[in-house]
């Protein structure tokens, strides 16, 4: 039988990026998972499977408790590890606790194959069209430095049998605000927000990476 494949694990700039990924815009906040991993304890979650490897994204965990609060104070936003669900306000994902992971999810050192290919956008509209169709909220665009620019943007494959592509775009600097706000039905070009109360505009939430994504082929 074909052992599966082991996974590629990445790691996120802060809890706060890990929040906004599990718990910002979507209907039903995703279930976050506590393992060891290489000797530390973190909290992940599977986005991507690129040739049939678990793409994980992590933080190291800081405190351990059972749900991952998000939400807003003062038009800014917060996260936590929290005990209990105490305030209606916030959105919570549950922590799952892992004791022992299989060998499939157990991450290993030697250098993966398998790498998404670059896409480059002609600008920040052509990205925010990627989602067209989507009628629950949007995929989250991923940034990250590379070289002297910040790349931006999806992970997507156009058939299952063909390569996986980060469609993105790249910016002269760090992207400051959290969200990407745009509209469909205007010409208005998509930018940067913190605020996501603004009506007939669309938002895609922004998850940094700690530093440049090691799963693409910059070549």
């Amino acid at each position: 039988m074909e052992q599966p494949k082991s996974p590629n694990y990445v790691q996120l700039a802060s809890q706060l990026d890990f929040s906004r990924l599990v718990c910002a815009l979507e209907r039903t906040p995703r279930i976050s998972f506590l393992h060891d991993y290489n000797g530390t304890k973190i909290l992940a979650i599977q986005m991507d499977l690129l040739k049939e490897r678990p793409v994980i994204y992590y933080i190291p965990a800081d405190r351990l408790g059972h749900y991952l609060s998000y939400g807003f104070k003062n038009g800014k936003e917060e996260a936590g590890v929290v005990d209990s669900i105490s305030e209606s306000t916030k959105i919570y994902s549950p922590i799952v606790k892992i004791k022992s992971l299989p060998a499939s999810l157990r991450p290993v050192s030697e250098a993966q194959p398998d790498k998404y290919e670059l896409l480059e956008l002609e600008d920040l509209a052509s990205l925010a069209k990627l989602s067209y169709g989507y009628e629950e909220a949007p995929f989250p665009l991923f940034a990250f430095p590379h070289n002297s620019k910040w790349l931006i943007g999806v992970f997507m494959n156009f058939n299952e049998d063909g390569p996986s592509y980060f469609c993105h775009f790249a910016l002269d600097s760090e992207p400051k605000q959290p969200f990407l706000k745009y509209a469909m039905h205007n010409g208005n070009m998509p930018v940067f927000t913190d605020n996501l109360n603004e009506h007939g505009y669309s938002y895609i939430k922004i998850i940094k990476l700690q530093e440049t994504h090691p799963i693409i082929n910059y070549g």
